[in-house]
């Protein structure tokens, strides 16, 4: 496959200026900035499977492409008809530079960059059709438990072409996810398709797989959306396309029986020495003992939970294995108009080491320390 590397000017001056930053906010991007990209990174249980969907002889002729990891909100978002109250615009679920520009949460972002790239354009003029592949990172705020993580890596696929060339049909769409999930899931494995719906296809739909005796959610694709290529200055009269989604992690997790989405973020050489090829599969190094430590404090209500997960991470990292919530109660006699009472559960395990109680005691005293201070807490 071929490479198409887009820069963006505008990404290094904003890095140089975050790396002058030392607010709360700037050290977490910083920090996620600093992970690597698992698609790219050889031995990762992510790049195997990604590979593996990548030389699937129907996208030989496809470029793969990398683009800026920050991003704006018009790119993100806008152009990309996600509706301005959409959930995942806010604060509490996106990293914000600033106003204008963010980490990238999906790698449907390529889009934009794609269709305002010269060279990809020219191809489409020459060809009457363009097949882009975009594997890579991206980011979101999320809980804290094995399967998620504030980094995560997708690939997403976008084709266009002439409708004078070919009109593209779902069954085509289908057939496209199909060949994926046999190519990491084995060629006898199970599947079937569910409507689904996205801002930028229609009509949209997802395949399940499934796994044992549970069927798996795979993937998001669909037909590009006639606005976004109107928003893209291609006219839906003369050309069509489809696109699709794939979240590497989970896939990954599933396939070789990862237990703890923090094993595919490991160095340590006792897990990533197992990682050979599609059919491995992980084996406990050793199951290191759970520390748990409780904590209760009230808050405002409205206030997205979210940011309680941020703080946590900024004093544990990848020590803690989850943060179960365990008791919430309103009580406006006892607490205050428009407060309410938390009781969160932290459980501590590293996958790697057995941990301290004098390291977890200096943790968790920070992580309680700075709920007060950051979310006006009052600690019970």
């Amino acid at each position: 496959m071929r490479k198409i590397v887009i820069e963006d000017a505008k990404e290094k001056l904003l890095i140089e200026e975050l790396n002058k930053r030392s607010d709360i906010k700037a050290e977490r991007i910083k920090r996620l900035l600093a992970l690597p990209d698992l698609t790219k990174k050889e031995g990762s249980p992510v790049k195997i499977l990604v590979d593996a969907i990548l030389n699937l002889p129907r996208f030989k002729n496809f470029y793969v492409v990398d683009f800026p990891k920050i991003v704006t909100v018009e790119e993100n978002f806008d152009i990309l008809n996600t509706p301005k109250d959409h959930p995942s615009r806010r604060e509490s679920d996106t990293y914000y530079l600033d106003k204008e520009n963010i980490l990238r949460t999906q790698t449907t972002t390529m889009w934009p960059y794609c269709l305002r790239d010269d060279r990809i354009l020219k191809i489409l003029e020459k060809d009457g059709k363009v097949g882009i592949m975009a594997p890579g990172i991206v980011f979101r705020k999320d809980e804290i438990d094995r399967s998620h993580y504030p980094a995560f890596n997708q690939v997403d696929s976008l084709y266009i072409c002439k409708k004078s060339d070919h009109i593209i049909t779902q069954k085509e769409l289908e057939d496209i996810q199909a060949d994926a999930a046999k190519a990491v899931f084995g060629k006898d494995c199970e599947y079937r398709f569910l409507f689904d719906s996205f801002p930028f296809t229609d009509p949209s739909v997802q395949i399940e797989v499934k796994f044992g005796d549970k069927w798996m959610e795979l993937s998001g694709s669909g037909l590009v959306h006639e606005q976004c290529l109107k928003n893209f200055g291609l006219d839906p009269e003369i050309y069509n396309g489809w696109a699709f989604g794939f979240g590497m992690d989970r896939w990954a997790m599933v396939k070789m029986e990862i237990p703890d989405i923090r094993i595919l973020w490991s160095n340590d050489p006792r897990i990533t020495s197992q990682f050979k090829d599609i059919n491995s599969q992980f084996k406990e190094v050793s199951k290191f003992p759970e520390t748990v430590r409780d904590i209760s404090f009230i808050i405002d209500k409205n206030l997205n939970l979210n940011n309680y997960y941020e703080i946590v991470r900024d004093y544990a990292n990848d020590l803690i294995e989850e943060v179960k919530l365990l008791d919430e109660y309103e009580n406006e006699e006892k607490f205050g108009e428009g407060k309410k009472s938390y009781t969160f559960r932290i459980v501590y395990r590293s996958s790697e080491r057995t941990l301290t109680n004098e390291e977890i005691n200096k943790i968790q005293a920070e992580i309680r320390q700075k709920t007060e201070e950051e979310l006006g807490a009052v600690l019970r």
